[in-house]
């Protein structure tokens, strides 16, 4: 019986990734640097887990009710109301600003919305109220759970294979996670709790990735004592391509369809994550292992190999 395959990967690939280092080095420079400056100018779209506020999920009686709703709601003295579809025409979200004066003033701003908005809407399916003290310790717990992984990465993939190799690991982290952020500032997409678990979960995939090609690095190293550096990385490389490719597509389709079925709830998580696979794979291809190049010495010569062995 015949069978039909296809390669997305053809075998034994020769791909010069290491001889287009410069070019994917600036490439990436610019990705942060652009990252950076739309961050600092145009700034993050931070959900209520990190501001604070209101937000109230409901369903109308009848679709395409929001125009109505926002009429209804601006009069009534709260500050900013932000009005979104969520998942349907006939789904909710609202979000309106921490209200000065405590918990009795939230309380009383749901009270009076929930009161303006009177029979248009037939279900009210959530309400959370989060004061500034809570959202401010979301958001700093947030920045330490960033910092820890990477500071535990880099300790694992030191003690793993050598410094260097640490330091390349965490270079490509930081690419991917500023990357990430420079990305959700250009869209203004919403940056809450849920988009922090997702720049954790890139970070272990990408490290993932990092460390299986690390790996066939040192398996070559000890296998290959005077092939020069560069060859021998590029032939790494190559020789874990159609793993990281495959990797990374069927875990692409698995997030698409999240980011098309999942509805909103989940929306901003799946494009994180798949923006995240995406600058995860080329990372560890195109800038942890080249940087490996520039990160002092990594391998012995023979004769220093040869004298540890000999040597009483």
């Amino acid at each position: 019986m015949m069978r039909l395959s296809f390669r997305f990967i053809p075998d034994n690939p020769t791909i010069n990734f290491i001889g287009r280092r410069i070019i994917f080095f600036i490439f990436s420079a610019l990705l942060v640097t652009a990252s950076i400056a739309t961050f600092a100018t145009k700034g993050m779209n931070y959900g209520i887990d990190f501001t604070g506020g209101i937000m109230i999920e409901l369903k109308t009686e009848k679709p395409d009710q929001i125009s109505l709703l926002r009429e209804r709601l601006s009069g009534l003295g709260l500050g900013s109301v932000e009005l979104q579809e969520f998942g349907a025409p006939d789904d909710i979200l609202i979000r309106i600003q921490r209200q000065e004066g405590g918990e009795e003033a939230q309380q009383k701003a749901v009270a009076s919305a929930k009161e303006a908005m009177g029979d248009i809407v037939s279900e009210y399916r959530r309400t959370e109220l989060v004061g500034p003290k809570v959202s401010n310790e979301l958001y700093l717990n947030g920045i330490y759970a960033v910092l820890s992984a990477m500071l535990a990465i880099l300790i694992y993939i030191w003690f793993r294979f050598e410094w260097q190799f640490g330091l390349a690991a965490v270079a490509a982290l930081l690419h991917d996670v500023i990357s990430t952020i420079g990305i959700f500032a250009l869209l203004g997409l919403e940056f809450n709790l849920a988009t922090v678990a997702a720049v954790l979960t890139i970070a272990g995939y990408s490290i993932n990735d990092t460390v299986v090609v690390f790996d066939r690095v040192r398996e070559n190293m000890r296998k290959y004592k005077v092939k020069p550096m560069d060859e021998l990385l590029n032939d790494s490389t190559n020789e874990t391509l159609a793993r990281t490719v495959v990797t990374g597509l069927t875990t692409l389709i698995a997030l698409i369809a999240l980011y098309s079925l999942g509805g909103s709830v989940i929306r901003d998580f799946s494009f994180a994550m798949i923006w995240g696979v995406i600058i995860g794979t080329y990372s560890s291809i195109c800038v942890a292992v080249p940087m490996l190049l520039y990160m002092g010495k990594i391998r012995r010569s023979p004769d220093e190999e040869t004298a540890e062995q000999t040597a009483p």
